[in-house]
């Protein structure tokens, strides 16, 4: 054979197999997070983080399909969560999706994804029902639970010292949940609440129930829901001369609660499921990627769990293929999977029961880890130390 038929063969091939590597089936997955409204900075790294793992997963030549990633924005309200997971879950050609910071919204939504058969894994919302509260084998979560924070919280909050509290929360499952299992575990610490008050997530104005708090002089104020109230809760407290220790909850960890708060953030605690993500297993690799993507927002706090939970997804479909059945079959059997928050392994409710909860604090600007702080060296004291 001559040269140039040699030369034109070795094309053919190639373009064969460039043809049959352009030709890899599609296969879609989703993301649902708060895109917009008071926590959308979390549902922006979120949503970021959960690309990211498509976009690498992509680019892998060993992958065998090609993924496609729908978006869908459900406000952190239940009413357009239930919504736009019917959307995703009656789409029968989305396979599987990482869904959901918040709480309120992903209780509301279980029975939907139930109903179509879609495979979801919770990426961020804490509320234990949303796995425990149904036998459910279509739900599953990567992220604790409220129940370990706030066993976390009590057992902390006491250890500094803060005896007597008073506790604002939010109306929603999220809120009430939170008001639930702190209580429960303060009293096994010898903590007291003095005063609980009940406030809507859309609340403006909290001077009725700063005012009562004021009156019962309490060492701290715990808070059970989203930055937003907490912001506003924080600085009417300040104008009320309210000195007692903010406690919050993961619900505030976030960049836009020291943005909203500036100077008066310093010295807030709260608490998160997982390692900060510089000490993760693969917390460097998720930075460097990330940072090479270039994203114009940060992963926040819940971003590190949402690209394990969309990657737990893709290594799933390419094991077992895109059939909706069996992803969700193989996702319950899920034990000791490796990922960047640390070992996943699924209990009979699809909860991972790996759940180890970093304590922060607000320091110069950035939440900190409690024991890499300066109040935890004792160079600094919290509210009314």
């Amino acid at each position: 054979m001559s040269f140039a038929r040699t030369l034109l063969a070795a094309v053919a091939l190639a373009l064969i197999a460039g043809g049959a590597a352009a030709q890899k089936k599609e296969v879609k997955v989703v993301f649902i997070g708060p895109l917009t409204g008071g926590v959308s900075v979390n549902g922006l790294g979120g949503r970021n983080s959960a690309d990211l793992a498509v976009r690498l997963r992509n680019a892998d030549p060993k992958a065998k399909y090609k993924y496609e990633m729908v978006v869908l924005d459900d406000e952190c309200k239940p009413n357009v969560g239930v919504q736009v997971a019917t959307k995703a879950a009656s789409d029968r050609s989305i396979i599987a999706g990482a869904t959901h910071y918040c709480s309120a919204v992903a209780i509301g939504t279980v029975d939907t994804y139930h109903k179509f058969g879609l495979p979801i894994v919770v990426w961020g919302a804490v509320l234990p029902d949303i796995t425990y509260g149904n036998d459910y084998k279509e739900i599953h979560r990567v992220n604790g639970t409220m129940i370990n924070q706030n066993q976390v919280n009590a057992a902390f909050s006491t250890g500094q010292g803060f005896k007597k509290f008073a506790v604002i929360h939010d109306t929603t499952d999220y809120g009430k949940g939170h008001n639930k299992y702190f209580s429960e575990n303060l009293a096994k610490h010898g903590g007291t609440i003095v005063g609980t008050f009940g406030v809507t997530a859309d609340q403006q104005d909290f001077n009725a129930e700063l005012t009562q708090i004021k009156s019962l002089n309490v060492d701290a104020i715990y808070f059970g829901g989203l930055t937003p109230i907490g912001v506003r809760i924080r600085s009417q407290m300040e104008k009320l001369g309210i000195k007692g220790q903010f406690v919050g909850t993961s619900g505030i960890v976030s960049d836009a609660f020291i943005e909203g708060l500036g100077p008066l953030a310093e010295g807030a605690l709260a608490f998160r499921e997982g390692a900060p993500v510089e000490k993760l297993p693969g917390g460097q690799f998720f930075m460097q990627k990330y940072a090479e993507a270039k994203y114009a927002e940060a992963p926040e706090a819940y971003g590190a769990f949402a690209f394990a939970a969309m990657n737990l997804i893709l290594d799933t479909i390419e094991r077992v293929g895109p059939d909706r059945r069996k992803v969700r079959d193989a996702l319950n059997k899920v034990n000791n999977a490796d990922s960047i928050v640390g070992k996943i392994t699924f209990d009979d409710h699809g909860q991972n029961t790996v759940a180890a909860i970093t304590k922060y604090v607000v320091q110069d600007g950035k939440w900190v880890v409690w024991e890499d702080s300066e109040y935890a060296a004792g160079k600094r004291k919290l509210a009314g130390k």
